[in-house]
């Protein structure tokens, strides 16, 4: 009796941890893999940051000239020359938005990046960038066939030029004038929508109303 006695009072005097202790325990544990985990990860997340650009673009059509005269105006009111006015041979007067005319379209970069234009719409017809040339060269009939369009930005002195690069780039900030060449007639008052793809794959939309000019 007194054998037995003893050995059930050693079973009973061997206590588990309080639950109170146990708590703390488990959470301290997890305080400290979280800490390292964060101090692994931060680092990680941080050169991310720092090495990726910010791929922000924003283009917003501003304005247009669609009207049916000799000559179209720049955005901006830069000068073609040295002393003539803002203005680009647009093709006949006074006998409708044809085939082979022009429209200037204003636009402006309000991204932080460059906004390279993959695909220009007008009215459903898709145009081909044209870099290069010279303002000299805008004669009714040179520098762009048909369904073409070139970027016209402002260059040294308020003077305009015509962008160069091999791509249709717009840098930020920038404003510019989209002069393309119709590919088809346009009737007097028609709302034509402008569709403007980056290579991001944003796109941007306007409307220009034929035979006016707005901006």
């Amino acid at each position: 009796m007194t054998k037995l006695q003893s050995k059930q009072n050693k079973l009973t005097s061997r206590r588990a941890v309080a639950p109170v202790i146990a708590t703390l325990l488990l959470v301290a544990i997890a305080v400290v893999g979280g800490s390292i985990v964060f101090v692994f990860s931060q680092g990680f997340f941080s050169s991310a940051q720092i090495s990726g650009a910010p791929q922000i673009e924003s283009l917003q059509v501003v304005g247009y000239d669609a009207s049916d005269v000799a000559n179209l105006q720049i955005h901006d009111g830069s000068l073609t020359d040295n002393a003539g006015p803002a203005t680009i041979a647009d093709g006949n007067a006074n006998d409708g938005l044809l085939t082979t005319e022009r429209v200037a379209i204003y636009v402006v970069n309000q991204g932080v990046s460059q906004a390279a234009l993959t695909e220009v719409r007008f009215g459903g017809a898709v145009y081909n960038y044209v870099p290069g040339g010279t303002l000299e060269d805008f004669a009714a009939t040179a520098l762009m066939d048909a369904q073409d369009f070139v970027i016209v930005t402002r260059g040294t002195a308020g003077i305009a030029d015509l962008s160069t690069n091999p791509t249709a780039v717009i840098e930020p900030g920038q404003q510019a004038t989209i002069l393309l060449e119709l590919e088809q007639n346009v009737q007097f008052g028609r709302d034509v929508q402008v569709k403007l793809t980056t290579a991001q794959g944003a796109v941007f939309a306007g409307t220009v109303v034929a035979g006016q000019q707005s901006g």
